[in-house]
């Protein structure tokens, strides 16, 4: 098996298994998914301290998941990476410079830090696309009746301009705004055979988790585009797309989500449209 997707085979475990896990572990089920990178040259001393726990919890948590103790699972993610050192360390490169900027930067310098912190981060997302969560999502909205979008606050642009292109599709979109505080109204409709496009990111909005919850108990199929796996809006979602955005100078940018929702609509207007060659196709024999 890939080492790659040894990795990948993890996060979805301890997903699946997160409600059963003891309160520590959970909170290094928490680190271990959200610090993909870090595990690579991270020590055990160290998820404990930022955990609030001993580094024996660490050992149980490895453990519990088939591994010896913790440097047998620290090995996946180093394997995994090997082949990645470049982004890594390109990351690590933007952050010293954005470091040693003295307090006062001219406007054109403080762009190109942002900017260039943004294409680290997309370099990052496409090496850690989960593949089969991808094409996943691109088939549930490929087959939906109805698809409803809904991103609060800091998500709402990457909603609203998912909610403007796939109109472009031909498929039946509903916009969950939120407009005067309807958002229970707007996704009460929603039902088997739909699919919910949930947009989230810490501190996750409650409305969001809602329109999920709702989505979740009236049997639709649900798209969670989100920072963690582990995330309120995942962990009922059909197909979890993981994105962690670039910080530069305590300010998140949007670039890697917007880049994840343009792909989506991407992928799935390919999709669309071979379906309608088919059928033409068909027709004309």
């Amino acid at each position: 098996m890939a080492q790659e997707n040894k990795v990948d085979d993890l996060v979805r475990r301890v997903a699946s298994e997160y409600d059963e896990l003891s309160k520590q572990l959970k909170m290094i089920a928490e680190f271990v998914t959200e610090n993909r990178q870090q595990m690579v040259v991270v020590r055990i001393r160290d998820i404990a301290d930022a955990c609030g726990v001993q580094p024996s919890a660490v050992v149980r948590f490895a453990q519990h998941f088939g591994f010896s103790g913790f440097s047998e699972l620290q090995a996946i993610f180093r394997d995994a990476y090997a082949s990645g050192t470049a982004t890594a360390s390109y990351q690590q490169r933007i952050r010293a410079v954005i470091d040693k900027q003295p307090a006062q930067m001219k406007s054109h310098e403080l762009a190109r830090s942002f900017m260039d912190a943004c294409q680290s981060g997309i370099a990052t997302i496409s090496a850690e696309l989960d593949s089969r969560a991808f094409d996943k999502a691109v088939t549930l909205l490929q087959n939906a009746n109805h698809i409803y979008i809904m991103g609060v606050r800091r998500m709402f642009p990457v909603a609203s301009y998912l909610g403007y292109v796939l109109l472009k599709t031909r498929k039946r979109v509903i916009m969950v705004d939120a407009l005067g505080a309807m958002y229970k109204e707007q996704i009460e409709s929603i039902t088997k055979g739909d699919v919910l496009i949930s947009i989230s990111m810490a501190p996750y909005g409650p409305e969001t988790a809602h329109c999920c919850e709702i989505a979740f108990e009236h049997k639709a199929g649900i798209v969670a585009i989100t920072d963690s796996s582990l995330s309120p809006i995942a962990r009922a979602a059909t197909a979890t797309l993981t994105v962690r955005e670039a910080e530069v100078y305590n300010f998140r940018a949007l670039a890697c989500t917007m880049s994840l929702a343009q792909s989506l609509f991407i992928a799935l207007a390919y999709r669309l449209e071979l379906k309608l060659e088919s059928t033409r196709d068909a027709a004309g024999d």
